[in-house]
Formats: structure tokens, C-alpha cells, sequence
């Protein structure tokens, strides 16, 4: 089955993202803004949520799909909980239509940095992040 388009990685960079951010002075606000990027990312169908999709070590649900298409990767990912969602929009916008070089390149680490995000976050939820980009970036090195 074909994996639903989302923006995130095209249409909404992490460019875009770290632009936007900086436009909020607390983390209320910047909040709100990462659960406003969940909504962006279309639902996944019901059939893909099941084990085979599904990320271990979250604490909310969270399915991970994955294509290689002409040398690009793009994802498909959905969450239970919305503000995993908008995460999973914060990781999407550096992986996903991305080439498997340039995921396994990307410094995740300084753009978190940039975005302050790690710390504001629960220890499970920082899991949860850490394990999403586990996931993207093992599905890079195995493409």
C-alpha cells in the first residue's frame, strides 16, 4: 500500500520550523506550535496500526512506515497523542523525502539544540524522540 504524502520535509523544512519558534518567547506558545504541526500530519489508516509499524520504547503510541522511492526515503507516521504528533512533525521535517546519505548525515542533535526542545521535554517523551529518530535513521543505513 502506498504511503499517505505529508508536508513535512517538503512544503515544511526545519527551516521553517526554527523560523517559527523563534517568533515565540515561552513554551506555551511553542508548544501550542508543535501540536498545530501534529495537525498537519495526515492520519495514518487503521491497518497500519498494528506491531509491525509500531515504535517501541514510547510512551504513547506511535507508528513509523517507511518507502524507498528513486533514492529518496519517505515516511508515514501517526501518533495517539497529539503532541507526538507534532514531534514526529519536528523529526519528519528533517527526514522525510530525504536520500538515505543525507538522513544518516543530518546533525539531529544541533537542530534539536537549536530548537531548545530536549530539555522542555518529559525523560519518556525524550525517549519517545530519541527513539523516533533511531528508527528513521536505521531505516536509512538498511536502505
Amino acid at each position: 500500500m502506498a504511503l499517505v504524502q505529508n508536508p513535512f520535509g517538503a512544503d515544511i523544512s526545519t527551516d521553517d520550523i526554527l523560523d517559527t519558534l523563534g517568533f515565540f518567547d515561552d513554551w506555551e506558545e511553542r508548544y501550542k506550535y508543535i501540536i498545530d504541526l501534529g495537525k498537519q500530519l495526515p492520519a495514518m489508516s487503521d491497518d497500519k496500526k498494528n506491531d509491525t509499524y509500531l515504535l517501541r520504547g514510547c510512551q504513547s503510541q506511535v507508528w513509523i512506515d517507511s518507502e524507498l522511492n528513486n533514492g529518496v526515503l519517505n515516511f508515514e507516521a501517526d501518533s495517539d497523542a497529539h503532541i507526538v504528533r507534532g514531534l514526529l512533525g519536528v523529526v519528519l521535517a528533517a527526514y522525510n523525502h530525504k536520500t538515505p546519505a543525507d538522513i544518516i548525515a543530518f546533525d539531529i542533535d544541533n537542530y534539536f539544540s537549536k530548537i531548545d526542545l530536549v530539555k522542555h521535554l518529559s525523560p519518556t517523551r525524550g525517549n519517545g524522540l530519541r527513539a523516533m529518530v533511531q528508527r528513521i535513521q536505521d531505516t536509512a543505513r538498511n536502505a
